[in-house]
């Protein structure tokens, strides 16, 4: 889907100024209410947000304010530091997007000129707020989220991540932007360039921040904070917020406030998501898994695995068992993972495979079953991989695989959360209790039936490889499209002691020559009879180049008991420039004892 702030859908509303740039977004879904919201909960517009704003969110049926909104936005409206945490799903994104977009001064509210010159239009087309996100997907959909309610307000908002090319980027901040949103890495590596100007940053947010200051990331951010201004305004906000991170956290903030948006002994599970861990063993979990993916009114659904090779394995198992799954991991460009994407939202495909990176960010609605098809390393990557389904008030059900080996890792993940389900139980594909459990019909096997697959699939979803720079799978052009290379020159020259040896018109000798055919052609130079008092063979030897010149040379090394070792003695002699016949006579009789 592409942003269409352009064309609003009331006709009476005047397009704003400027946009998002919607290849950049082309991915995501539009805003949208994706929490459940208390009618008493007080309105945007009663906490000071702007008109504007209002009504962008009132378009997409956005009214009150959920839970960590209610709380952030009037610390956040004044400019303080915020650490804000709520649960996944619960509309984070808003939380700090809407400050940004009443800090921001959009283009058509400044000033064309002032009296000191024209610093207004130097400051235009620099960022006025920044946005670091962990992930690529993440990056895509809170660019779209803050578009969207900045639609009215003509803000420009663009996305920067990794594995796409530099040029749209580039080309989009050459134009003018506003916010930008973006990956760690591309950030960094723009604005170690200077096409990205980090001096006018007045607000700074780090999205997802437990996994933004972790030690990965920590770098990266630090990097990224000694090119802003001292003077700014620092949010972060987090599903999960650790002791460890959060004094770290305030390191970098100027007396935050610590906002939590539940009770304190409420968990970070949903109450509408029901989750079952079973035991299953290696070989038998693609079998338990597609009994799970035929259970009764299923929606989509989203697997997770903690290696790339796995969830390429689990995906193509699938895909060959008649089940419409695709696959998003590191190892596949970018184009491939939005292609993904795409198919997941638009409902081409049902199944998405997938690494932990993609378990944050990825907002899609309607996700009925999610199943860990291996064990999390942690309670905080297990809060959110589950959390991609019960939201927005919707029930969803959580499938967890452990192996044997496995066994102590749950447990840490089960004491952690409260979860009681220290012991799983024992469960194969053939277990009584499996469809009981997931109202599984019985006549479900290994393979989805012909009349059931009514998907679209991967196929049918068109894939944007244009300036991708990721993945290992990336399509290679066919060998006709390839740059054809001249042909090596592979023709050989003999020489001698360094010295080309030329053949009787001075080329080279043929291709494929050995080594003793030059050698007795050297050898036979001198056709002339030899003997006492002779002459010399010189007059009569082809070798005229550098033969000739090259009296002065030292004799060439012969093998112990080689063949023609007198003839090379009289091939020396006979290159060298005539002389007495005293002299030529004295070299035969040498070379004849």
């Amino acid at each position: 889907m592409s942003v269409q702030n352009d064309t609003p859908d009331n006709p009476d509303i005047p397009a704003p100024a400027a946009t998002v740039d919607p290849a950049a977004t082309e991915e995501a879904h539009p805003l949208q209410a994706g929490a459940p919201v208390k009618p008493e909960a007080p309105t945007f517009a009663e906490l000071g947000v702007r008109p504007e704003i209002v009504r962008a969110l009132a378009e997409a049926g956005i009214e009150r304010t959920f839970a960590i909104q209610e709380l952030t936005l009037p610390l956040a409206l004044a400019g303080e530091d915020v650490i804000g945490q709520a649960r996944t799903g619960t509309g984070k994104t808003l939380g700090f997007g809407v400050p940004l977009l009443q800090r921001v001064v959009p283009p058509s509210e400044l000033p064309a000129a002032t009296a000191e010159g024209d610093a207004a239009d130097r400051g235009r087309d620099v960022p006025q707020a920044l946005v670091v996100v962990p992930t690529r997907e993440l990056c895509v959909q809170v660019a779209q989220d803050i578009a969207d309610a900045g639609r009215h307000l003509g803000t420009r908002v663009t996305a920067i991540y990794g594995g796409r090319a530099y040029e749209p980027q580039l080309a989009a901040l050459h134009k003018g932007v506003d916010i930008v949103v973006g990956t760690p890495g591309r950030l960094l590596d723009l604005a170690e360039q200077r096409h990205l100007v980090l001096g006018r940053v007045g607000a700074l947010v780090l999205d997802e921040a437990d996994e933004m200051l972790d030690l990965g990331f920590l770098p990266d951010v630090e990097r990224i904070l000694r090119m802003l201004p001292d003077e700014r305004q620092t949010m972060l906000f987090s599903a999960t917020m650790p002791g460890p991170i959060i004094a770290l956290s305030r390191a970098f903030l100027n007396r935050p406030t610590h906002i939590r948006a539940e009770e304190a002994d409420q968990g970070s599970i949903h109450e509408r998501t029901a989750q079952y861990v079973y035991r299953a063993h290696a070989m038998d979990k693609v079998e338990l898994v597609t009994r799970v993916l035929q259970a009764k009114d299923r929606g989509l659904t989203m697997i997770f695995a903690r290696t790339k090779r796995t969830v390429q394995r689990v995906a193509d198992d699938l895909a060959e068992r008649g089940f419409a799954a695709a696959a998003v991991h590191g190892d596949l460009g970018q184009g491939a993972r939005e292609q993904a994407l795409r198919a997941f939202r638009s409902g081409k495909v049902d199944v998405l495979v997938a690494t932990d990176v993609a378990a944050r960010g990825i907002d899609v609605t309607d996700v009925t079953h999610v199943i860990n098809y291996q064990c999390p390393e942690d309670s905080k990557t297990y809060v959110h991989r589950i959390g991609r389904t019960g939201r927005a008030g919707k029930e969803g059900v959580a499938v967890t695989l452990v192996d044997w080996d496995e066994i102590p890792r749950w447990k840490m993940v089960s004491e952690d959360l409260s979860l009681g389900i220290d012991e799983p139980v024992e469960t194969y594909s053939t277990s009584e209790h499996l469809y009981t459990d997931l109202d599984v019909p019985t006549t479900a096997t290994g393979r989805l039936p012909l009349s059931k697959r009514t998907r679209a699939g991967l196929g049918a979803e068109y894939v944007d490889t244009e300036g991708d720079h990721g993945g290992r799978n990336k399509r290679k052009p066919a060998r006709e499209e390839r740059t054809s290379q001249p042909k090596r020159d592979r023709s050989r020259t003999r020489s001698r002691s360094g010295v080309p040896v030329a053949g009787p018109a001075g080329a080279r000798p043929a291709e494929g020559a050995t080594e003793s055919r030059a050698a007795s052609q050297v050898a036979e130079a001198p056709s002339a009879p030899q003997g006492p008092g002779s002459a010399g063979p010189a007059t009569d030897s082809p070798a005229t180049g550098s033969d000739s010149e090259g009296g002065n040379r030292p004799r060439r090394r012969r093998r112990r008991g080689g063949r023609g070792r007198s003839g090379g003695e009289g091939a020396d002699a006979g290159t060298s420039v005539a002389g007495s016949s005293a002299d030529a006579g004295g070299s035969q009789d040498a070379a004849a004892s």
